[in-house]
């Protein structure tokens, strides 16, 4: 397969036209399987050097680190993107809220913004107006706003300090979340190296999950022929 092959093609907006380009009948579980797994390496490692290049990852971290309220947001598929970055940083950050529309909205949000805040919006195409709307405002309300997105061009880019493009093409219907994920992983682990106060926060927070039996004992999370041995 040539590069060709996987190369994104923007002008496939919804996953219904890509799914109608993409695959074609007959074509054996095998094939999509090679064609996904190596449009997925592609991506991947084009975006973790662009992005070792640009600097913008360690720029962000900085940003957050430094910043006395960290919020983040991702609607649809980009949700799930904010809530992986938020279960990390709040293992070793204080003052970490997720923007999930219940629990925390963005009407209480931008009611309060401070030049002391920073935003970490996750925005792919489609591109949600729900989030273009969060980062204007919080933006014009003197807040930093660190947008993680896939395309330098995308609408929130113009409120942002710092942007963080990953590449999302893939040989599947659906744009691909490998270097999205990975991204959010690279993130937390520079903003949790320079956390002072990270290592003893990690440690009452194991020993808070001992006392609540958060998680099953080690003998019994094992599998059982690794027990028995």
């Amino acid at each position: 397969m040539t590069e060709e092959d996987t190369k994104p093609d923007r002008s496939l907006v919804s996953p219904g036209d890509r799914l109608q380009a993409r695959f074609r009948k007959n074509t054996s579980a095998e094939i999509i399987q090679r064609r996904v797994i190596e449009s997925e390496i592609r991506s991947l490692a084009q975006t973790l050097e662009e992005l070792e290049a640009s600097g913008e990852v360690p720029r962000a971290a900085a940003l957050i680190l430094g910043a006395r309220r960290r919020f983040i947001q991702g609607v649809g598929k980009s949700a799930a993107y904010a809530q992986l970055l938020t279960t990390d940083l709040s293992a070793t950050l204080s003052n970490v809220f997720l923007i999930d529309g219940r629990a925390l909205n963005e009407l209480a949000v931008l009611s309060d913004v401070r030049p002391t805040d920073v935003l970490v919006v996750f925005s792919m195409r489609r591109y949600r107006a729900e989030s273009h709307k969060l980062a204007k405002l919080f933006h014009e309300s003197g807040g930093e706003v660190i947008v993680v997105t896939d395309s330098a061009d995308a609408p929130l880019a113009q409120f942002s300090t710092c942007v963080i493009q990953v590449q999302t093409g893939s040989a599947s219907y659906a744009d691909s979340p490998t270097a999205a994920a990975a991204v959010c992983h690279l993130l937390s682990t520079l903003t949790t190296a320079s956390a002072k106060g990270a290592r003893r926060r990690l440690q009452v927070r194991d020993q808070i999950s001992r006392d609540l039996d958060i998680y099953l004992p080690e003998s019994e999370s094992k599998p059982e022929q690794e027990v028995a041995q």
